[in-house]
């Protein structure tokens, strides 16, 4: 190719006019459709504390927050970022949580090289955010998405359970909102005395349904579990990552975060419930989309609760598709345990949940990928 068609190609590139604001400033960028956010952030703001490592999502060196939540800047576009508020290891000037981290981490000795350092600092932030104390098993889980190949994670770990001491002993200023969700347009603005009906997302047909199968025994007699199961705010507490901001009659509106490993999403959800008190029989479905993927999921479950000879039995069946970049991860067979393991949290939140009191304390549990690919391993030894 001539030098004059190389040229001629490189003029007529498509380039997007885009504005953010990263780290409280206002900014306006131009890049190609297929610019990542980390690229933008190093080349063309200068801003080279966010690290470009795997560039496939997987080590966390890059993790920014977007609209205050990590995410992986090395496989976001730029473009989904129009209009996003992003805060990168330079934007935390301010910050009494990440200046507490800094020093944990330096007396601590969670690093070497440094180089995971910005994205595990974004990481630990987060958690500090969430976690209302120290708790090693669930700091190690939370982490499992940053990549340290130097220190072990020990002085890590240690930092953050440090941090988290401070914050549970009230030495910690905390920010006034910590919990970094941002709900979808579309959704969040509808009435609050009426949740409307709303146009089914358009799959194109070739996205295949996976299906899942399972029952779970409870301790409690057979009405007693119907209550709860009809109870479409408790499922949502009860259910890992879960949470409703509206709920009319048996319509409610929320979002659902995943976590998969290194991979987030954080799903604005629309639901509805439909029962049989008669035959204890109830169907759910509802539907979602991630704000920065553009994925879509669609769900539908029917469940029936049965009596047991150890108290009561809840058989469901629940089918999903999900279309959209985060599609790929739906065929993969860990998914499947993935569903097992929220099985597993949701049956034992739900088994806990006789009072109001045990519904606010319920532990805000989530899926361990690590902990789903160890018992995977085990069986594949085992068998």
């Amino acid at each position: 190719m001539s030098t004059s068609q190389v040229e001629d190609r490189e003029a007529h590139r498509p380039v997007l006019q885009l504005r953010m604001r990263v780290n409280d400033e206002s900014v306006q960028l131009r890049c190609e459709p297929r610019t990542s956010l980390a690229d933008a952030l190093r080349k063309d703001l200068g801003l080279t504390g966010t690290h470009l490592s795997c560039e496939h999502g997987v080590c966390g060196a890059c993790t920014v927050l977007i609209d205050g939540t990590p995410q992986r800047s090395c496989i976001t576009l730029a473009a989904s970022c129009d209009g996003a508020r992003v805060t990168t290891i330079e934007g935390y000037a301010d910050d009494a949580v990440m200046a507490d981290l800094r020093q944990a981490f330096h007396t601590q000795h969670a690093l070497q090289c440094g180089y995971c350092t910005p994205g595990m600092l974004c990481t630990a932030r987060d958690i500090v955010l969430r976690l209302p104390g120290p708790d090693s098993e669930r700091v190690r889980n939370e982490l499992a998405g940053n990549i340290c190949r130097c220190t072990g994670y020990v002085g890590i770990v240690n930092a953050i359970q440090l941090v988290l001491q401070h914050k549970q002993d009230g030495a910690l200023p905390m920010p006034q909102s910590t919990t970094g969700l941002t709900s979808n347009p579309g959704l969040a603005q509808q009435a609050t005395s009426e949740i409307q009906d709303w146009p089914s997302f358009a799959f194109d047909g070739v996205e295949q349904w996976l299906r899942v199968d399972r029952e779970l025994d409870f301790a409690i007699p057979a009405q007693a579990l119907w209550q709860r199961v009809a109870d479409l705010a408790l499922v949502a507490r009860c259910l890992p990552g879960a949470s409703i901001s509206q709920l009319v009659g048996s319509r409610a509106i929320g979002e659902m975060q995943i976590r998969f490993g290194p991979m987030q999403a954080q799903f604005a959800m629309r639901a509805e419930l439909s029962l049989q008190p008669a035959l204890q029989q109830g169907e759910m479905r509802a539907e979602g989309s991630d704000r920065r993927s553009g994925t879509l999921v669609q769900t539908q479950m029917s469940y029936q609760v049965l009596s047991h000879a150890t108290g009561s039995r809840l058989r469901y069946d629940l089918r999903f598709r999900l279309a959209g970049p985060l599609a790929q991860f739906s065929r993969n067979a860990l998914v499947n345990d993935y569903v097992s393991e929220m099985s597993r949290i949701f049956g034992q939140n739900l088994q806990r949940a006789d009072s109001a009191e045990a519904v606010a304390q319920l532990p805000a549990e989530t899926p361990s990928l690590w902990r789903i690919v160890w018992r995977r391993v085990t069986r594949w030894l085992q068998g």
